[in-house]
């Protein structure tokens, strides 16, 4: 251990294995540490006894609930849009030969009390009940402007400059209503709040079309895909793909303290007495708790159930997102579901996530108008954890250090933190444009 490194990364978390991949992979010596003997920090994946443990401080789940490693249930779960960043980084990685995917069934919303399926696009526009007659010839006029503009060609902008002009223009040229727009903001475009409206509308329109893109890319229900066995497969896989190129995994390390040299600025880890130098350090909230600040806390409600969510046409994986405007509150609530499909739980059983950004101390009634959604649970566990940024000024220290994962059940606003990171570390903007279809071989 006692040698020098161009990174050390702290804690195995998935923002962390990204980094770390991308490091390795750009020619960085990396070194990878973790205190905890198993990865994935926060974002780990927890087997039925590991859950019990966990939640219910014994080991002993009921019998009825199968066997505890057919679960892998992740705690932060999120699904991958099929053409998102996310995806592009991992092809760019090439640690998509470790991983199989598979489409995700169902996109829904939560609209005036009820569940209804995304549409994503004009001719889904026309079929939807979430409008009504007239609303639903001006939604597919606004969903064909969309599919058709091309920022490179003025041709398709209509005389709109979609750099200046407002989400909230943009959609009134169009005539769409408040309750159109409320599921396009969230459940397309994917914004967490209502800010989006007052912000230039070329980022929704480009949020839009990756939804869009992503969807016809696996023909199937949703834009999404997810990694049979959860989310627990990525970290392993970046463990592997930095041991081809070099790089030094390390778990069960206690401590794992920060050293500093006189100006303040990192120059080793310590563990077990010994010190392995560095120039720079990447690491989670909870390895620098004095250069992070609280943001927030995340309310969150795990279910075991024998059962699809009802009204989501039986998918066996699925996402439903209730705008903030919905339930009356600041920000949107999410709902994911996966399944034996995804071999993440026995046949016949499904996992279910309702998770928010808390505005009580009460995750119980908070998460009810989620929770309400799933039918009958056969256990149920809440939880609340808190979320961090970094305060500090990486220039001045050389340390980069995650945001904690918000509450959204898409990897959209993860991939980005971990993009900025990777431009902060190296000075240099990660390049993506890739053969997508590198990662279409484990639709099935």
């Amino acid at each position: 251990m006692d040698e020098e490194y161009d990174v050390i990364v702290l804690g195995t978390g998935l923002k962390e294995c990204i980094l770390s991949g991308l490091l390795s992979v750009g020619g960085l010596k990396v070194l990878h540490m973790d205190r905890n003997d198993y990865y994935g920090g926060e974002s780990t994946s927890l087997n039925l006894i590991q859950l019990w443990k966990k939640f219910m401080r014994n080991d002993k789940p009921p019998a009825h609930l199968g066997s505890s490693r057919d679960y892998n249930v992740d705690m932060i779960p999120k699904f991958m849009m099929a053409n998102g960043t996310l995806v592009r980084v991992l092809i760019h990685t090439d640690v998509t030969k470790y991983l199989y995917f598979k489409a995700v069934d169902g996109s829904y919303v939560f609209n005036k009390g009820k569940v209804h399926k995304v549409p994503a696009t004009d001719m889904e526009a026309l079929k939807s009940p979430l409008m009504g007659i007239f609303e639903k010839r001006r939604a597919r006029k606004f969903f064909i402007y969309v599919q058709d503009y091309d920022e490179k060609d003025p041709k398709t902008h209509e005389g709109m400059d979609l750099m200046r002009v407002t989400t909230k223009e943009l959609i009134a040229k169009y005539g769409l209503d408040d309750n159109t727009m409320d599921f396009i903001g969230h459940a397309l475009a994917l914004h967490r709040d209502d800010r989006y409206l007052d912000e230039p509308a070329l980022d929704t329109v480009k949020r839009m079309k990756l939804y869009a893109e992503s969807l016809a890319r696996f023909q199937g229900g949703s834009p999404y895909i997810y990694p049979l066995y959860g989310l627990g497969e990525l970290p392993q896989a970046f463990a592997r793909l930095s041991a081809v190129y070099g790089g030094t995994y390390m778990l069960n390390k206690p401590e794992c303290k920060v050293e500093f040299d006189d100006e303040g600025k990192v120059n080793g880890v310590t563990s077990e007495g010994e010190t392995a130098r560095c120039k720079k350090v990447v690491c989670d909230p909870s390895y620098l708790p004095n250069k992070v600040r609280k943001i927030g806390k995340v309310a969150r409600a795990i279910a075991i159930m024998s059962h699809p969510i009802p009204s989501t046409n039986d998918s066996h994986s699925v996402q439903i997102i209730l705008p903030q405007k919905q339930l009356g509150r600041k920000s949107d609530m999410y709902v994911f579901c996966c399944s034996y499909s995804h071999n993440v739980a026995p046949k016949g059983k499904f996992i279910a996530f309702v998770s928010t950004e808390a505005e009580t101390d009460h995750p119980e009634t908070e998460l009810r108008p989620g929770i309400d959604l799933l039918g009958p649970v056969d256990e149920i566990f809440f939880d609340i954890y808190d979320r961090y940024e970094p305060v500090n000024e990486p220039s001045l220290d050389n340390c980069f250090i995650s945001t904690s994962y918000d509450a959204t059940t898409h990897f959209e606003s993860t991939v980005m933190d971990v993009l900025n990171m990777y431009t902060m570390i190296t000075g240099k903007v990660l390049d993506l444009s890739v053969d997508l279809s590198a990662a279409s071989a484990a639709e099935e």
